[in-house]
């Protein structure tokens, strides 16, 4: 359970900070007493999914589809090596279009296009200031 909570705050609460909510499947890492304690004191609600009523979770249950089929492809493309061509993946995830929020996760979280190599013939020249 400490390993999970240290993903969980390195990997969510630094990078984005507390959220309001989580809604989870009623997976045993989640309905922990000492999960709950964490959520508690964090200050946020930790909701449950009811058993086979999708629409609870519809949204996450889509990403995790859309991410298996991007890392399914790596795996067939990359074969051998496919775990180091995970953070392309993560960013080929984060700078695409999202219908539910009506933009790339990326743009949503920094108000802005991500400089990529497809746009930067758009964005021109740029200089390293420093």
């Amino acid at each position: 359970m400490e390993k999970l909570t240290l993903l969980y705050l390195k990997e969510v609460v630094c990078r984005h900070g507390v959220p309001i909510s989580i809604i989870s499947d009623r997976d045993s890492k989640f309905t922990s007493r000492f999960w709950w304690s964490l959520q508690e004191a964090l200050g946020m609600r930790l909701d449950m999914s009811t058993a086979y009523h999708p629409e609870t979770d519809g949204q996450s249950k889509r990403t995790i589809q859309t991410l298996e089929d991007m890392l399914r492809a790596c795996v067939i493309d990359f074969e051998g090596c496919w775990d180091r061509h995970l953070p392309l993946v993560e960013f080929s995830y984060s700078n695409s279009y999202h219908a539910s929020i009506k933009a790339a996760p990326f743009e949503a979280l920094y108000e802005r296009k991500c400089r990529s190599p497809v746009s930067w013939s758009e964005v021109g020249d740029s200089q390293l200031m420093g």
